[in-house]
């Protein structure tokens, strides 16, 4: 059973392994199912289709029920079986970890998690992460961010995005802030080996900080981001994206989000991976830091 092909990689299941099998999408010889699957082309196109590869040719593959188009094999650039079951649509994970010391009894939380639905036109995704420390004789601090949002995919690569975002910071005396954002973007490379994109549009901001003044504020802001997704130059994988909110409403204020995920493979399936958080803001409220981070 295919059961997905994301980022240059076609994985199968079997009946007689306990685990799933991997592949490199393009250096497959031969294939061919009679599922339907969700597929993205490299031009943007989302298509239903099933597929074979062509009899003599193992670069083209011709796709069932999208007018028998014949395509090359490195310009599809995602597979996802299309079922009927809603569960089946479904993906999610989450990380747990607690650490604990007897030397200043310290106490150490993180969550990490995420969540997807994938349709045919549109997506919905959700994240929630959580770093909390607590200690003697030592104030207790806490990070909290969560996400959820809504991508309806158009022609030629292009997408609506309608998302929320939220944070919860001590370092930034942030107690929460929420932006809500609508607008559009465009994959501008969509290949097996990396995407490159970007998106503009509005945000509203509406925060509330636990300083001495319990400052709240409301902004109307413009956005501009980029993204970049890079998963198949030898043994690096780098995701990379930032995004930047001028505001509208309150003169000389700008922010900045900046995220870095960066893994190098070792051999025996070891690896050393590398990840970056960074929030800026040039106009904190009284006794705040301009900025904070978080690196792994």
């Amino acid at each position: 059973e295919i059961k997905s092909m994301d980022r240059g990689v076609v994985t199968i299941e079997t009946d007689y392994s306990d685990s799933d099998f991997t592949i490199t999408w393009i250096d497959i010889v031969s294939i061919k199912s009679k599922q339907t699957y969700l597929m993205t082309l490299s031009n943007g196109t989302r298509i239903n289709s099933s597929m074979y590869t062509k009899e003599g040719d193992s670069a083209l593959v011709t796709l069932i029920g999208h007018n028998n188009e014949t395509v090359k094999i490195e310009d599809i650039v995602y597979i996802n079986p299309v079922k009927q079951k809603f569960m089946s649509r479904i993906k999610a994970s989450v990380s747990f970890g607690y650490n604990v010391t007897k030397s200043n009894n310290l106490s150490q939380l993180s969550i990490n998690s995420n969540i997807s639905y994938t349709a045919y036109k549109w997506r919905l995704h959700g994240s929630y992460n959580e770093v909390r420390s607590n200690q003697d004789s030592v104030e207790a601090t806490s990070r909290v961010d969560a996400s959820v949002g809504l991508k309806y995919f158009m022609r030629h690569d292009w997408f609506y995005s309608l998302s929320g975002d939220f944070l919860s910071n001590d370092e930034q005396k942030l107690e929460l802030r929420s932006t809500i954002k609508s607008g559009l973007g465009k994959y501008i490379i969509h290949s097996n080996r990396m995407s490159f994109g970007g998106g503009f549009g509005l945000a509203f901001n509406n925060e509330k900080f636990n300083d001495i003044n319990n400052t709240n504020r409301n902004s109307l802001e413009a956005y501009l981001g980029l993204a970049l997704d890079v998963f198949d130059v030898k043994d690096f994988n780098l995701n990379t994206n930032v995004t930047f909110y001028p505001s509208l409403t309150e003169g000389g204020r700008y922010r900045a989000d900046y995220n870095l995920n960066l893994k190098y493979d070792l051999p025996l399936d070891f690896f050393i991976k590398l990840g970056l958080t960074y929030n800026y803001d040039s106009k904190p409220v009284e006794g705040a830091s301009v900025s904070d981070y978080v690196f792994q």
